[in-house]
């Protein structure tokens, strides 16, 4: 079996992090998104993975690699502009020849494996299984309906008035099957091809679609509030307690904190769960838990809580920050209670009282 990541999306509501950074490189307990993925997949015993890349595909590329260190062989397959997903099946048709396949969306966090699912997927071997989820918002998903032995006999993209609650989410197995629906359906409204269609046009052409209910945390990361919120589940189940760095008598820690080899905590308070990543200077300041500070950050005289820092990113004289990501090499200062920032890049903020 084989994977196929889709990382072409642009993230436009992260903006403006995102014009200088692809959204599956965000990080969330200090590593990107894109690569907790993949670590999802080779967990589950797939090795070979073709990843689908746009605009920001040079930035992925040098992230990952040729995927060697996360013990994967991957393959780059470049899409011109965003299309929809049976799009990217579409032009993944050489990288997938006539295997089974699993596609996965490259901005999906979640906290169980995929071993069950590729399991029953071998066991039943339907032309297609969905990842399903129960959620309370079901109008904002694609809908999918079961008989009680999981087959899927509805599915219905963001309905007006739901008729079930469980979400299609962003992993798909599908045979070879597919490749001759995708092929078969039109253009959608907003001009791409909906995965969706190609899954309702072999429904009633009789091919058997299954589903499988997860019960994990799942997440896409598309938005501020989501990214917080994985951010939150990843510290909460995999933070460890351990001094890394240094921490000196001034300092207290408090629950699990982690801080990492070359970090610094002077005359501060940490209130975990929070990472403290490599070469971060923590001085006179008070973190609060669910903080992720990446590597080379640094905070002095400053309070924050609930946020994510991006690499060399600075805090100087900063209190109340909470609910906020901060982009590479930004920096903040003499901002007062209260505020709440998204940062791109090498951004410069000073608010005064």
């Amino acid at each position: 079996m084989k994977a196929l990541v889709l990382s072409g999306g642009l993230g436009t509501r992260l903006r403006p992090l995102t014009h200088s950074m692809p959204k599956q490189l965000v990080p969330v307990g200090n590593k990107p998104v894109l690569v907790r993925g993949l670590e999802k997949i080779r967990e589950a015993g797939i090795r070979e993975v073709g990843m689908i890349v746009g605009d920001t595909g040079p930035e992925i590329e040098r992230v990952i690699g040729d995927g060697s260190r996360f013990g994967l062989r991957i393959h780059y397959i470049p899409q011109e502009a965003p299309m929809g997903l049976a799009h990217c099946v579409m032009i993944a048709r050489d990288f997938l020849g006539q295997d089974d396949f699993l596609m996965y969306l490259g901005d999906n966090v979640l906290s169980d494996g995929l071993g069950g699912t590729l399991a029953e997927f071998h066991e039943h071997r339907p032309a297609v299984q969905l990842l399903v989820k129960q959620v309370t918002n079901p109008s904002d998903f694609g809908i999918a309906e079961l008989t009680d032995t999981g087959e899927v006999y509805r599915l219905e993209e963001k309905p007006r008035r739901p008729r079930g609650d469980l979400a299609v989410m962003g992993v798909y197995l599908f045979t070879p099957a597919v490749h001759e629906a995708v092929r078969s359906i039109k253009p959608s409204a907003r001009n791409e091809w909906e995965i969706t269609d190609a899954i309702r046009l072999m429904m009633e052409q009789g091919q058997p679609v299954r589903a499988r209910v997860y019960t994990g945390f799942w997440k896409d990361t598309g938005q501020l509030d989501e990214l917080l919120e994985c951010n939150r589940m990843v510290l909460r189940t995999e933070c460890p307690s351990a001094v890394l760095g240094s921490v000196d008598a001034a300092s207290t820690l408090i629950g699990p904190v982690l801080v990492e080899p070359g970090a610094s905590v002077v005359r501060s308070h940490v209130v975990g769960p929070t990472i403290i990543g490599p070469d971060a200077v923590v001085c006179d300041s008070e973190v609060g838990p669910y903080t992720a500070l990446g590597s080379g950050t640094c905070l002095r005289n400053s309070g924050i809580e609930n946020s994510i820092v991006l690499e060399g990113a600075s805090l100087s004289d900063v209190t109340g920050v909470e609910g906020s990501l901060i982009g590479r090499e930004a920096q903040i200062s003499r901002a007062t209670p209260g505020r709440r920032f998204i940062l791109g890049d090498h951004a410069t903020v000073q608010v005064g009282a």
